[in-house]
């Protein structure tokens, strides 16, 4: 049976960055592609009331304690020494997400998402910056002029909207969020439930 993931991810969250490492093992172990789409997480929030984790648990030092720990957990479990946590966060990822859009539409999204990814939470850039997202782009074989051009089209722009406001409507309240079919998972601390429920309905 063919089963559908998808992958709903703004730059912007240091634990879609982490999902992402992750998420190549689970498809190798259980042969099934996971489908990336992006919105915008900001608009996300807007959608379903919610507030980044920063926002909402910031008079709740035990649990911002908590949660740095069990990211550190994870970095730990997973090797991914590479991680930083950006300096400059949190980023503006408007840009780069409409970015996102026209890799899709131009057929380069894996190399867009992992260079994104990596300029955000490797390098430490300031990926709200026009400069530097050209410069990102440009290093990795990316014409940065010609995206920062795109990325200002209406239908570039509506794509983002339309995908933000698809994934809340589904049922997305943050980031990152899973889809296997129809059933949905929340975090990075998921992704054990999601393979699971991969290889349930590729058996059934």
């Amino acid at each position: 049976m063919t089963v559908k993931v998808e992958f709903h991810y703004d730059f912007g969250s240091p634990n879609c960055y982490l999902a992402h490492k992750v998420i190549p093992q689970i498809e190798a172990r259980t042969g099934v592609a996971f489908s990336y789409f992006p919105i915008l997480l900001g608009g996300v929030f807007k959608l379903t009331n919610n507030a980044s984790p920063v926002q909402q648990f910031a008079e709740i030092p035990h649990k911002m304690k908590y949660m740095r720990l069990e990211m550190r957990r994870f970095i730990e479990e997973h090797n991914l020494s590479a991680f930083r946590m950006n300096p400059h966060f949190p980023v503006n990822t408007l840009q780069i997400m409409r970015g996102a859009i026209v890799a899709e539409d131009e057929g380069t999204s894996k190399l867009y998402v992992e260079t994104m990814l990596n300029a955000m939470w490797e390098q430490e850039k300031k990926m709200d910056d026009p400069a530097v997202i050209k410069e990102v782009l440009d290093a990795a074989g990316l014409d940065g002029d010609h995206f920062l051009a795109r990325i200002q089209e209406a239908p570039i722009k509506e794509k983002l909207l339309a995908n933000t406001a698809a994934s809340a409507e589904r049922g997305c309240f943050g980031a990152p969020t899973f889809f296997v079919g129809d059933e949905i998972y929340f975090g990075k601390d998921r992704l054990e439930a999601v393979e699971k429920e991969i290889l349930r309905q590729k058996n059934r």
